[in-house]
């Protein structure tokens, strides 16, 4: 047998192997849950019983894992015997593994060419090309939404994420995901015809047509879109005509199995002054918020921008910029393209002086807040150790001293948990932050002298951020 009849035959069966688990799956979860997390599985190779499977991402097995283990393991069992074993693939971080490919005839290829000119030359898709999956952090504020994006972009109009809504507040990244999807749904299916457009352009529109009398045209253009990604739909709210075309847009869409994804400030039931029935529309597929980053995920989201505008900051500085800037993406964004306006126009280095003085000006909280990095600093400064050491597995008296009394202020003077603390001093557990905590409190009340120090090093980092 050949190579490339040997690797047809494997694809051929790892295909049935796992069309038959489907068949076992399917008869054990309910539909939604099949369409939703089963279906957009794809088969990669079968060798020496152990199947290997494609999934969009890693909240696919982890979701899959934590509720449907013992019958996938069941099912693995019953189709490949008790030497069966199932691999999973995370297809966003396998884009160029070797996917089985239909080979088509030339005559085909004219065809599908054509149609794909047909399809995209007469509009504008107004995606950004920016807005991509690649460059979206992911934080636990995002996770779900995130995922489920990824999946509709693998399979739009086949999972049971449909419609997509997404919510939250301004700035936390909705334009970004939805953008994304339609960029990916573009970039894996070329013959796909997908818009991007707020609800307002979609108002405007609509009525430049009734004015024009071609209502119908309108109408007809939208309703043939495979996916259909409107921002801001909280903006329909009040205008009746305009629900009322998009009421019928939305339920030819939905039931030709075409993909509609919407973004909006607030959930579903939370629109006053839409229509019931859209209401309702809205809620037959995944209604999924999108919060406020974490600290971890605003110093990745900085990080990365900096690096895409080709400067490197200091860990001290991104922590400080993060630990002040919570609000919302949009105004972390804001100020780190003020910080380099500030530094550039200006002919200055990018210092902690400069970034106390952008944060200030930027931050919607006056109140600045104290980075533990900045915390450690001024600590190690006064007992004269290197930063690095009290991260390290040091015993030196004077290097455990200036942990635990950076670690105590870390806890007095920031809203970081115990565990984020601990990450700071070389990953340490919380028990550890516990233990540097009850230490000090306790040689603070028994010699005045070093509550004195602490007590002035407290009012020293209090006041080089006032």
């Amino acid at each position: 047998m050949t190579t490339s009849t040997h690797s047809l035959q494997t694809e051929k069966d790892a295909k049935d192997i796992w069309k038959e688990c489907l068949g076992i799956i399917k008869e054990n979860v309910p539909f939604i849950t099949y369409n939703t997390w089963f279906l957009p599985i794809k088969p990669f190779e079968i060798e020496n019983s152990i199947l290997k499977i494609y999934v969009p991402n890693t909240f696919f097995i982890e979701w899959i894992e934590e509720h449907y283990n013992t019958l996938i393991n069941k099912t693995i069992s019953q189709v490949l015997g008790s030497e069966g074993k199932l691999i999973y693939i995370i297809l966003e971080e396998k884009e160029d593994s070797p996917e089985p490919q239909k080979i088509d005839k030339p005559s085909d290829l004219i065809t599908n060419k054509t149609n794909e000119l047909l399809k995209q030359k007469d509009f504008e898709s107004h995606l950004n090309p920016r807005y991509i999956f690649e460059n979206f952090i992911k934080g636990e504020g995002n996770q779900l939404a995130r995922a489920a994006a990824y999946a509709i972009s693998e399979s739009p109009g086949q999972t049971s994420f449909n419609p997509l809504f997404l919510y939250g507040g301004v700035g936390l990244g909705k334009t970004h995901l939805i953008q994304a999807i339609g960029n990916k749904i573009l970039d894996r299916y070329p013959d796909k015809r997908v818009i991007y457009l707020s609800s307002d352009v979609f108002t405007v529109e609509f009525v430049e047509s009734i004015q024009n009398n071609t209502v119908n045209e309108f109408s007809s253009f939208y309703k043939s879109m495979d996916a259909l990604i409107i921002d801001d739909i909280q903006f329909l709210v009040g205008k009746e005509k305009t629900q009322d075309l998009f009421f019928h847009i939305f339920n030819t869409l939905h039931q030709t199995g075409r993909q509609i994804i919407l973004s909006s400030d607030k959930a579903p039931k939370d629109l006053k002054g839409l229509s019931d029935r859209l209401i309702s529309r809205f809620l037959w597929g995944l209604q999924t918020d999108i919060q406020p980053p974490d600290f971890e995920t605003r110093v990745a989201i900085l990080k990365n921008k900096s690096e895409t505008y080709g400067i490197k900051l200091s860990n001290d500085i991104l922590e400080y910029v993060a630990s002040n800037i919570t609000s919302n993406i949009r105004e972390l964004e804001g100020c780190l393209i003020k910080l380099l306006a500030n530094s550039s126009l200006n002919s200055k280095e990018i210092d902690f002086d400069l970034v106390k003085k952008t944060v200030r000006e930027v931050s919607t909280n006056k109140q600045v807040n104290i980075s533990i990095d900045y915390i450690t600093k001024i600590v190690c400064e006064f007992y004269n150790v290197e930063e690095n050491k009290v991260r390290e597995k040091n015993r030196r008296k004077e290097v455990v001293i200036a942990r635990q009394v950076a670690m105590f202020l870390a806890k007095q003077l920031t809203k970081s948990s115990l565990k984020t603390i601990g990450l700071h001093f070389g990953g340490r557990d919380h028990s550890t932050v516990i233990h540097a905590y009850s230490s000090v409190e306790q040689m603070i009340k028994d010699d005045s002298k070093f509550h004195e120090v602490v007590s002035a090093l407290k009012n020293k980092i209090e006041l080089s951020v006032s």
